[in-house]
């Protein structure tokens, strides 16, 4: 089953967090002048359309990127603020980079990148997005048998963004197989992990089933803009990352009550930074 599309909820307040994480651990990456791999298991269109049906019909955006456009926010998010802002260079906001397009703004030619996207229609766009781009390899295949084959990279240096849709249940079985084997060829790579908070019964079975991993160094970043809830609807978002820059925690912790009162749609918004599993 193919119906996820990530354009009807390109820039909406999980974007933030996941892109703002994205981004600190790339410009980590970019402190030494050797080359590093970005590696994205399910890059869908590359950009999106704020203007666009999709959007307009979810508006999600508004209570994300929206809310924050116009603030002046704390400096640890400039490297990400300043790739969603090239995107729109008339000051106007209309386009959303998706995690590719931020990784492209970011990273430097002699960096390199793996895109991978199965859906028929994005990825289309995704070829369109980064045409001409020589720092580019596009994949129209299943995202984790791409990472397998893909690994260790030549560079040693990177990280892997897995950002799959969820629409079904299996795939949280197949991430956590996906990362155990991706470990095996690459266990000093750093890997970026999102979620959704839906139901929490099963963000509690993701994280056991990490742990289960024996992989050690897993932080955990999560942001709810709503308290849990057993209605059907997305809460909040994490990030689960493993082997991250030594930073990353600190920064994290420093800029998430700021975020958390600005994307919060309740008082009972809430946030946590910690370790799943220590060194």
């Amino acid at each position: 089953m193919l119906s996820y599309r990530h354009s009807f909820h390109a820039g909406n307040h999980a974007d933030v967090l996941k892109h703002t994480v994205q981004a600190l651990i790339i410009e980590a990456l970019k402190e030494k002048d050797k080359p590093f791999v970005y590696h994205d298991t399910h890059s869908g269109g590359g950009r999106y359309d704020l203007a666009s049906e999709h959007a307009e019909k979810t508006g999600e955006s508004v209570e994300g990127i929206g809310r924050l456009w116009e603030e002046t926010c704390p400096p640890v998010m400039a490297p990400y603020l300043k790739a969603v802002k090239a995107v729109n260079p008339n000051g106007r906001l209309r386009y959303y980079p998706g995690s590719p397009a931020l990784a492209g703004a970011m990273c430097r030619e002699h960096d390199r990148l793996v895109l991978t996207e199965l859906h028929p229609n994005d990825f289309p766009r995704l070829l369109q997005t980064f045409r001409g781009d020589r720092r580019v390899k596009m994949f129209n295949e299943e995202g984790y048998q791409r990472l397998k084959a893909s690994l260790p990279p030549k560079e040693r240096r990177g990280v892997v963004l897995i950002d799959p849709p969820y629409e079904q249940k299996s795939e949280y079985a197949d991430l956590v197989q996906g990362i155990r084997e991706a470990a095996k060829r690459w266990a000093t790579g750093t890997y970026a992990i999102w979620y959704p908070v839906v139901q929490r019964h099963e963000v509690r079975s993701l994280e056991s089933k990490m742990k289960g991993t024996n992989i050690r160094k897993i932080l955990r970043i999560e942001m709810c803009v709503l308290p849990d809830s057993k209605e059907y609807g997305m809460t909040g978002s994490g990030m689960i990352v493993i082997n991250p820059p030594w930073k990353l925690e600190k920064q994290m912790k420093e800029l998430l009550p700021w975020l958390t009162e600005k994307l919060g749609q309740s008082p009972e918004a809430s946030f946590k930074v910690d370790w799943l599993v220590p060194e």
